[in-house]
């Protein structure tokens, strides 16, 4: 029943009193969304020219449980891979093709932690039953690169951490702490992005591409509020226009 509410001195219905509400919730609610999107975004860029352009360190076993706070910066780790365990991250789009991330254990000298390093982007076979060869020695070598957070995903689907049975494992999204019971082998919370001139890798183009800037976020909020104060006035217009009918 569209019922009539009076309102210092006019009426308003109810079904459009309702809508303006839901409307308005929406609109502000994503004006909100757009400024908190823009501080993420400033302190993402903060962070990524604080650490880019320090010197490469040495990530040892007594780094490693505070190394995610040191993201984007450049290191030198030690030890081995474990080509018997490696995962391959779906899902990854390049040049418009789609195709996988390598995602290969390395056991780290004098931890009994493992550190999954990202040895770069590989095409996905039309045939997905076709999983593409990423054997790598187990040699005791060091590698260099950058620590950096999983992947992520726009949409977290239900079970997308789940990873395969077979070896390679494919799997939609990195949860260190399921890969790690698949491994049977304690896992880092971050990735170490193989360095481009670092041998055992494929593609690795890691530059960082800010396509919304801080600015552009704020920009898209001004408009959100906008709309949110545009809906209001016409609202109260209309209320009135109403009331005097």
């Amino acid at each position: 029943m569209n019922r009539k509410i009076r309102v210092k001195g006019f009426y308003i219905k109810s079904v459009p009193l309702i809508a303006y509400l839901c409307f308005l919730v929406l609109l502000l609610s994503l004006g909100n969304w757009q400024l908190t999107r823009s501080k993420e975004k400033a302190l993402y860029i903060s962070e990524l020219n604080r650490n880019a352009d320090l010197p490469k360190i040495p990530l040892t076993a007594d780094l490693i449980e505070t190394a995610k706070s040191l993201r984007f910066q450049a290191v030198e780790v030690t030890g081995h891979y474990d080509d018997q365990h490696q995962f391959l991250l779906d899902n990854q789009v390049r040049h418009g093709k789609v195709g996988y991330f390598v995602m290969t254990p390395f056991y780290l000298n004098g931890s009994t932690l493992s550190i999954l390093v990202n040895r770069g982007w590989v095409p996905a076979n039309p045939d997905r039953n076709q999983l593409p060869d990423i054997t790598v020695h187990e040699n005791q070598m060091t590698i260099t690169g950058r620590i950096n957070h999983f992947p992520g995903l726009g949409v977290k689907l239900k079970g997308a951490e789940i990873p395969t049975d077979t070896w390679p494992s494919v799997v939609q999204l990195i949860d260190s702490l399921v890969l790690a019971k698949k491994i049977n082998r304690p896992l880092a919370d971050f990735q170490i992005e193989l360095q481009p001139e670092s041998p055992d890798g494929y593609e690795r183009s890691w530059h960082i591409s800010v396509e919304i800037t801080p600015e552009k976020h704020i920009a898209y909020a001004i408009q959100w509020f906008g709309l949110a104060v545009t809906l209001t006035v016409l609202f109260v217009w209309y209320s009135l226009k109403k009331s005097n009918e």
